[in-house]
């Protein structure tokens, strides 16, 4: 599996593990919590194997960048946690640092 397959699962299964936190009502949901749990753990693994090649302060940032700017589509669509003006600012801003972190760091495999 190449590096950038394996960052994308490991935010993906990131992602779901949040909307299962979400959903377990801070664990009060043993179903939910567990699917959350095992969620975290694949994004854990596959953000180990995406380290073989990418360095990990780059993998970091983009994990956890788009972790955010899911995330916050999530809230807003799924459970309409509204965003106030700053806080899209921010996450346009993150989304930025991702793009031009891909786009032009000779520090991501390409």
């Amino acid at each position: 599996m190449n590096s950038a397959a394996a960052l994308t699962i490991a935010i993906v299964t990131e992602v779901a593990g949040t909307t299962f936190l979400q959903l377990s009502q801070q664990l009060t949901k043993p179903v939910p919590a567990l699917i959350m749990g095992l969620c975290y753990l694949a994004s854990l693994y596959f953000l180990s194997l995406a380290l073989k090649t990418i360095p990990i302060g780059i993998a970091y940032g983009i994990w956890s960048g788009l972790g955010i700017v899911l995330i916050c589509a999530i809230g807003y669509v799924k459970f309409h946690q509204a965003l106030d003006l700053p806080a899209m600012i921010g996450t346009g801003l993150i989304i930025a640092g991702v793009v031009i972190t891909n786009v032009f760091s000779k520090s991501v495999v390409h």
